[in-house]
């Protein structure tokens, strides 16, 4: 799978691609990543895959992040030309936004910590998810949440939060959780955010149970990374004829 060139977006320094590009990058993927406020996006017909990451702002927040218009433009964009694109936290936020979603504050306050979600019944057959436990472990540190676009299917949710993993079309998928994180990178939002860093469940922000938690993650969320290179290195046209891939 040499040759497949994946754009990932980084909105945020704080949110790096982490294991997730260590992931995709050890599946054969090439990677260019791109601080948007710090660089002019590049075109994404030149990618073969788009991967957007999360940050500390709102999906809505142009006008002090004026980028972010550019961000779900080039999401739109992806999920019309049926380009895979998989989209992390505030990612599936500015998907959902750029496709027909809303987003809005968490009605039940803020999800965070070292949790699980469930994949709904039609996951079972997704091609990117379907071999994923029932409930798979997951990173959660957010206060926002997105309304299904259009024509999305729903693949997992949480007691809080619904929506937490959605595909649109053949290969587009946002989650609202995170699987690229670090313990480091965690406790780092903690510090940076503890009035939310204060819900977590006791004990579930401690560098012990982060780096036991991470070492789960890692063995539960790589697989995904693969499967989502295989799907990327895959031709259009065998992509839409044979919907679902092997799963191993």
């Amino acid at each position: 799978m040499s040759g497949v060139r994946i754009l990932v977006v980084q909105p945020s320094r704080s949110d790096p691609p982490g294991a997730l590009g260590d992931w995709l990058e050890e599946a054969g993927a090439e990677l260019d990543v791109v601080l948007p406020a710090e660089t002019a996006l590049p075109a994404v017909e030149d990618y073969d895959a788009l991967v957007v990451l999360g940050g500390e702002m709102g999906a809505y927040d142009d006008l002090d992040f004026p980028w972010l218009a550019d961000v779900r433009r080039m999401l739109s964009g992806a999920v019309a030309k049926s380009m895979p694109v998989l989209a992390i936290c505030l990612g599936a936020q500015l998907l959902a936004a750029a496709t027909g979603g809303q987003v809005r504050q968490m009605k039940k306050g803020p999800e965070v910590g070292t949790l699980l979600v469930a994949k709904r019944d039609v996951a079972a057959e997704d091609p990117l998810l379907g071999p994923l436990p029932l409930t798979p472990d997951v990173v959660q540190f957010h206060s926002d949440e997105f309304s299904l676009p259009p024509s999305a299917q729903l693949l997992a949710s949480s007691p809080k939060c619904d929506n937490q993993a959605f595909r649109l079309g053949e290969c587009a998928y946002g989650l609202q959780f995170h699987v690229e994180t670090s313990p480091e990178v965690v406790l780092e939002w903690a510090r940076m955010s503890p009035e939310m860093a204060e819900t977590a469940r006791p004990g579930q922000l401690d560098p012990e149970h982060l780096a036991e938690f991470h070492a789960d993650l890692a063995e539960t969320w790589r697989p995904v990374a693969e499967r989502f290179v295989r799907i990327v290195a895959t031709p259009p046209e065998e992509r839409k004829a044979s919907r679902f891939l092997p799963l191993a």
